[in-house]
């Protein structure tokens, strides 16, 4: 479903900042266009703050339907109307890109980082994953490792930030999908069974960071 007048999106904003990639915001959506959304100016949930958004900022979003449950997507900042009051102009998401998943593939970026795997058998092995996001990852393993669709790994991400802290990211992970590759290589699809939310954030946040490094290049 998608969202509809009148109804509160509350989103985080892309930031290389820690602080304030963690912030959340509300925003009441005041009226619709054919490509957009218009919305209020947004205020934090924390502080009752306005906060000022610019064109292109990149925004993780969701909206609570009738029935409780959240509905997310991603979107960005495409323009500003004033209508009496100033109103922002959002992109409108395409119905099969809002997902009921927390974040599924909340801007996935490939990147080869370290990752620490610890099977249910207590065998463990370390490789390199192939990309990131706030849903899941993937991963490039050796080929004697014996990967399968929905085995249940410990992973421990090692994600570097800009300002060169690097952090570990610990979760739970089920194992989607395993492709054997030409190399004899195995690549597996992760999707992330259990995972804090401090520990989401700091891949959203190296998410939000490559995004804005490719963006400006």
């Amino acid at each position: 479903m998608l969202p509809k007048m009148n109804q509160m999106l509350h989103f985080q904003i892309a930031s290389s900042d820690e602080a304030e990639a963690t912030i959340e915001y509300k925003s009441r959506i005041a009226d619709e266009q054919e490509d957009g959304l218009l919305i209020e100016v947004p205020i934090s949930e924390k502080t009752g703050r306005y906060k000022r958004l610019f064109l292109g900022d990149e925004l993780s979003v969701f909206f609570v339907s009738e029935d409780g449950i959240k509905n997310y997507f991603d979107s960005h900042v495409i323009g500003f109307k004033e209508d009496g009051v100033k109103l922002i102009k959002i992109r409108r998401p395409e119905p099969d890109r809002i997902t009921k998943v927390q974040r599924r593939s909340f801007l996935r970026v490939p990147a080869e980082l370290e990752i620490a795997i610890k099977m249910t058998n207590q065998v463990r092995f370390v490789c390199e994953t192939d990309d990131v996001g706030g849903g899941g990852i993937s991963f490039i393993a050796d080929g004697k490792w014996p990967l399968e669709a929905e085995m249940v790994l410990e992973c421990w991400l090692l994600v570097p930030f800009k300002n060169g802290t690097i952090e570990h990211a610990f979760f739970r992970g089920e194992i989607v999908r395993v492709v054997e590759l030409e190399s004899g290589r195995k690549q597996a699809m992760i999707k992330y069974e259990s995972i804090n939310d401090s520990e989401r954030q700091k891949v959203i946040r190296y998410c939000f960071e490559k995004q804005l490094e490719y963006r400006n290049r």
